[in-house]
């Protein structure tokens, strides 16, 4: 009877729920996040250049970026010997972003990011 009506994703009982937990179970590494900040400010990127932008071992960094290649998360591109990673999509680096800012809220005060989007409205007014 209701095989046929479909579920939104944001609803309680969706099947993705359990995905957005694995989904943040993945992105609850350092590592992990640091990698996909630099990949959003940079592009495409080789393991060696990614393990220096985050100060990691590229071993280590070629591990994390193998578990983020599994969840989707990033994609890579071989060049002979050498593999470029970039992002899949904008939603993971939305997400970390979203975790930046909601952390600079547990400091605090007003938000840098608050800052950021008063500047910008104020210089639309002051131009108007």
């Amino acid at each position: 009877m209701n095989a046929d009506k479909k579920i939104c994703g944001l609803d309680p009982d969706s099947q993705y729920v359990d995905l957005a937990v694995e989904v943040f179970s993945m992105l609850a590494d350092a590592t992990r996040v640091r990698i996909i900040l630099a990949l959003r400010a940079q592009g495409e990127l080789s393991v060696n250049e990614l393990a220096e932008s985050v100060g990691k071992a590229p071993a280590g960094v070629s591990q994390h970026l193998a578990k983020l290649r599994l969840a989707r998360i990033v994609t890579a591109r071989q060049e002979g010997t050498r593999a470029f990673y970039r992002l899949a999509n904008e939603h993971a680096s939305q997400m970390v972003s979203d975790a930046i800012f909601q952390a600079e809220h547990s400091l605090g005060g007003v938000p840098r990011h608050h800052h950021v989007q008063a500047d910008a409205g104020q210089k639309e007014k002051e131009s108007a």
